[in-house]
């Protein structure tokens, strides 16, 4: 049995936060997650305000404490004042992987021409990859898992194919995914044989 690899599932919204509606984010990236991982995994789950110091006290908390491997954070990403979240992202990362952010926009663009506007980041901290998401559930899936075309073959690969690699790379778990989902990348050496 493969070792339970820790998912921190940050969504960071003041109205989410304070109960003013209901949060759409976590419950998103849990479905998502649930269908595309086949390693074994659970939550660490935080709805907090769009607030910078709660932000990477949070992050800090789930890297250092909670032991996540992966922190994927949803919302308060955007150009408004109180969208602070890849400022406090950065603050609390070591080295950055801007291709991240970059291939989100690139996948969104696809969409809508607002997709320039967002500020998405993602950096390492220790052992732990942490990647801001979109805030809208659609978005989350569409930059996790890709584009598929009317057919279903996949037209676009998604962040995600990158992640279990960099993972490794970190000195993560081993993750792997449902190639039907999402296909992992990795280098043919780096492939461990499939457990039976």
């Amino acid at each position: 049995m493969s070792e339970e690899i820790t998912i921190g599932l940050v969504s960071i919204s003041d109205r989410a936060s304070d109960g003013t509606y209901q949060d759409q984010g976590i419950p998103a990236l849990r479905e998502w997650l649930d269908r595309a991982l086949t390693s074994p995994w659970r939550a660490e789950m935080r709805l907090i305000p769009d607030d910078r110091p709660t932000i990477e006290r949070t992050l800090i908390e789930l890297a250092d404490t909670a032991g996540c491997a992966l922190i994927l954070t949803t919302g308060g990403t955007g150009p408004a004042p109180r969208d602070v979240t890849p400022e406090a992202t950065l603050a609390v990362g070591e080295k950055e992987m801007p291709g991240f952010g970059e291939e989100m926009r690139r996948i969104s663009l696809n969409f809508v021409p607002t997709a320039i506007l967002s500020r998405q980041v993602a950096v390492i901290r220790g052992k732990s990859l942490i990647v801001n998401l979109p805030g809208q559930p659609k978005s989350i899936r569409e930059t996790l898992e890709g584009l598929r075309a009317a057919d279903g073959s996949v037209s676009h690969v998604g962040i995600f194919a990158a992640i279990p690699y960099c993972l490794d790379l970190i000195g993560g778990p081993y993750l792997e995914t449902d190639d039907e989902v999402i296909k992992a990348f990795r280098p043919k050496q780096a492939i461990r044989p499939k457990k039976t």
